[in-house]
């Protein structure tokens, strides 16, 4: 684990990263947290940056020369909220139209600039709306106060209980939007008082309030997003959220389906193969170039298209129509 600390300082994150300006910088004493769950050991700033990178913190220290680990090895059950997180949100980018990025355990780190002390804690998962918040400087780390913040950060609550360590920190650290999955599937050393479920915690001036819905996901509400972290495969009332959202995101983006690439490829030869089907119906022959003329023509609806199948006369035609409905609408 390869970590370089600068000395400049912690200044507040950019606006819009979630941050709250201006706001003085706590710093909780690790006496105040109870790392349920986790084992700690004994370690100083130079012995964490040599650790391997499949060693698995949860929380480092260099002021108390102090790592917590998790006691029980990573369960499958632990593991696949943030992957299926990433598959969940990959498909509301498609919607969209523009990518989302999702960095696993990305570390986020924090240097107090008086003492020089850092902190560090790894999420289960971190997304980016946008992909130039995410690893801006090709770096395997966000720092905080210094990078932009993910959009959203995953804890998975399996063996350890979130509520009593990181939110504290997530909150005062001044991340916008934090999930805390429960799984169904039980752990016996589940800490008491924990039932499945997904908690959503937004920062507002006065810290984390708690809230059923998402606030970066607009419309995504905490049971919904709980069933598609659960379920054995993505099912086809979830696939209709997620759209749904997407949608809602590409609103606020000016974007949609058409603008992601794969989704938009595929769109567009449907589109080519349902006009080319209504032109050899009205038995109008088209050349086998037809669906990369298509493809590399004009952006237009598939109502366009059709109408230009129902009314060319051939295949030229038909290319004269698309791109007078484009103009026609720029």
């Amino acid at each position: 684990m390869t970590t370089m600390y600068s000395g400049a300082g912690v200044t507040p994150a950019p606006e819009g990263s979630g941050s709250r300006q201006g706001r003085k910088r706590r710093w909780t004493p690790v006496s105040a947290l109870e790392f349920v769950g986790c084992d700690s050991c004994r370690m100083t700033l130079r012995e964490y940056e040599a650790l391997d990178e499949d060693v698995k913190v949860e929380f480092f220290d260099s002021e108390v020369e102090c790592a917590w680990m998790l006691r029980e090895p990573e369960h499958l059950s632990h593991a696949k909220p943030g992957a299926r997180l990433a598959e969940l949100a990959r498909e509301i980018a498609m919607t969209r139209g523009s990518p989302i990025v999702c960095c696993g355990e990305a570390q986020l780190r924090l240097l107090d600039r008086d003492s020089g002390q850092v902190r560090v804690m790894y999420p289960d998962q971190t997304v980016f709306l946008r992909p130039e918040g995410a690893d801006s400087a090709n770096r395997l780390f966000v720092d905080v106060g210094e990078d932009a913040y993910p959009d959203v950060v995953l804890e998975v609550d399996n063996t350890r209980d979130t509520r009593r360590d990181k939110l504290v920190l997530y909150e005062e650290w001044g991340f916008p939007e934090l999930w805390v999955e429960v799984p169904d599937s039980y752990a016996p050393s589940r800490p008491r008082g924990l039932r499945p479920e997904l908690r959503i915690y937004v920062l507002e001036e006065t810290g984390y309030l708690p809230s059923g819905v998402s606030r970066a996901f607009p419309g995504w509400s905490a049971p919904e997003i709980h069933r598609a972290l659960n379920e054995p495969v993505i099912s086809a009332e979830t696939s209709a959220v997620l759209r749904r959202v997407g949608r809602a995101l590409g609103v606020r983006e000016g974007t949609g389906p058409d603008d992601d690439p794969l989704l938009g490829a595929h769109r567009a030869e449907a589109r080519a193969e349902s006009a080319r089907e209504i032109l050899r119906r009205r038995g109008i022959a088209v050349s086998a170039a037809f669906p990369t003329r298509f493809a590399g023509g004009p952006a237009v609806t598939a109502e366009a298209a059709v109408e230009a199948a129902f009314a060319a006369g051939d295949e030229a035609d038909f290319f004269d129509r698309l791109r007078g409905q484009a103009a026609s609408e720029t």
